[in-house]
């Protein structure tokens, strides 16, 4: 592995190529032509060109890739060193979690991981929540994490303050087993490495990033490790989010992929987004995580939670933003116009938020809604 490793790193952090692209690459060479990553790198330009169909500056792009081929050669032999493993997507040790759930255009070129690896094959749960959260939402987490590890399932942590913190602390107070998923590279992690070395050593919790070893914690690496987190997961429990920020999005999304999430039924008065995710198609569940059938919520009763001016008449406001809707696309301040509602623009932006049939595209510097198509999405290839 040491030799590969090598060209894995350097494959994996090309400048400018998304996931997908590489992803791409790597299906050709190794499923198709069931070549190794060394041997790619060791084909001519002419090659490259012709059978792989890459441009003159992907071909520059890889050369110049080759260049570092050195350089990450120690790089790789220290990483091994120190204990620390490379997983590539090519590997069988490698998440098929994590594969089945993001697919080709998602899934990570290359794992760096330190623990016991065997985890990532088990069944596998992510408890989620906003990094406010307090009180219901991480007893929630707690009791969650608690079911979870008696029933030998791993708890997937994002490592963030609040419910993610929780719900690891929680599983190895209970004898559980847990992923961290770093928003920042590996090596970094020394202070964790620390405080959870029994934990590693014992084969009950395993360090995970995607990130380049030496990459600091940054916001940007924060957002992109969430839909990690998400993948990781045979199941996701949410015990608290806001409007907007990483959990939001992060449902949303996973939503829109067709996962199924469950969502903590929040108890009356709470100031939270739960009830509108659970309108957008997340299921409701109960402190035990069992979910919740007919649980009554409708767009009203996400209107009813978000407005509460006297002087504005609730019924209908759905249908009448969907009536202005049809066939259209329209900003904040038209649809208000339009469907003469008595409303600000902030109250209806958190409406439409909570309606599963629109969606919002940017057209310069405004934002317009329209109703979603009802198309399916294309399926995407399967990797490996």
């Amino acid at each position: 592995m040491k030799n590969e490793a090598t060209y894995w790193i350097t494959l994996a952090h090309l400048p400018k190529w998304g996931i997908g692209k590489i992803n791409g690459l790597i299906v050709r060479f190794f499923h198709d032509e069931k070549i190794s990553i060394e041997e790619f790198f060791n084909l001519s330009e002419t090659v490259w060109s012709e059978r792989y169909q890459l441009t003159p500056t992907d071909i520059l792009d890889l050369q110049n890739a080759k260049s570092e081929l050195p350089n990450n050669a120690f790089f790789a032999e220290n990483l091994l060193s120190q204990g620390y493993d490379l997983l590539p997507i090519t590997s069988p040790e490698y998440s098929p979690t994590l594969k089945q759930n993001l697919k080709a255009t998602q899934s990570p070129s290359l794992l760096y991981v330190k623990g016991n690896k065997q985890i990532l094959k088990e069944l596998s749960i992510a408890i989620v929540g906003s990094r406010e959260a307090d009180g219901k939402s991480l007893e929630f987490a707690d009791n969650i994490a608690r079911l979870a590890s008696k029933e030998y399932k791993v708890v997937v942590s994002g490592f963030a303050k609040g419910v993610d913190k929780q719900a690891l602390d929680s599983a190895i107070k209970y004898k559980g087993q847990s992923i961290i998923v770093l928003p920042q590279g590996i090596t970094t992690f020394n202070s964790g490495f620390k405080t959870y070395y029994k934990q590693i050593v014992d084969g009950d919790v395993l360090v995970l990033s995607t990130f380049p070893p030496k990459a600091g914690w940054s916001v940007p690496l924060a957002m992109a490790r969430n839909p990690i987190i998400y993948g990781l997961a045979d199941e996701i429990y949410v015990a608290e989010s806001s409007e907007k920020g990483g959990t939001w999005a992060g449902v949303v999304d996973g939503l829109r992929k067709g996962r199924k999430i469950y969502v903590r039924q929040p108890d009356p008065g709470e100031k939270n987004a739960n009830v509108a995710l659970i309108q957008k198609g997340a299921k409701p569940v109960d402190f035990n995580g069992n979910e919740i059938l007919n649980s009554g919520y409708s767009e009203q009763s996400v209107v009813s939670s978000l407005v509460t001016d006297a002087t504005v008449s609730l019924e209908n406001i759905p249908d009448k933003i969907l009536r202005v809707l049809t066939g259209k696309s329209l900003s904040l301040n038209e649809i208000l116009e339009k469907g003469q509602l008595n409303l600000t623009a902030g109250k209806l932006a958190s409406i439409i938020k909570g309606m599963e049939s629109v969606q919002s595209v940017r057209n310069g510097k405004t934002t317009k809604y329209l109703l979603k198509s009802t198309r399916p999405e294309p399926e995407q290839k399967e990797l490996f």
